[in-house]
């Protein structure tokens, strides 16, 4: 639930910010695919990281290292347009898709970080 209010108000200032400043610059992504992108990227590494060290996996630190780089190859390929030219502001839609992402990122490592905290604890 946190994860969907940050998700929100992150796009609706992430948006503002667009709309107020840089209306008139042509991006090839639009901000809903950026964050769907990153919104299903955090849903399933978070998925996967707690289902399996809650089933007993041991290194739950190396499963999200691994599945963060795997993130990190998904998100070259989803960016592969800007790399060879179809977009009129690469830099620009770069700067708009890695916003989300580490904010995104930052709260999954809080996320699993607390969940990790909680089991060393029992």
């Amino acid at each position: 639930m946190k994860f969907l209010a940050l998700a929100v108000v992150l796009f609706g200032v992430h948006w503002y910010v667009i709309y107020q400043f840089f209306l008139d610059l042509p991006t090839y992504f639009s901000l809903p695919v950026i964050y769907i992108f990153n919104v299903l990227m955090v849903i399933v590494v978070l998925s996967i990281v707690i289902l399996k060290v809650s089933k007993g996996y041991k290194t739950g630190y190396k499963l999200f290292m691994i599945l963060t780089l795997v993130k990190m190859l998904l998100a070259i390929v989803f960016l592969l347009p800007l790399f060879f030219g179809k977009a009129v502001n690469p830099k620009v839609d770069v700067i708009n898709f890695f916003i989300p992402y580490f904010f995104f990122l930052a709260f999954e490592i809080w996320t699993l970080n607390v969940f990790f905290q909680k089991l060393e604890s029992k």
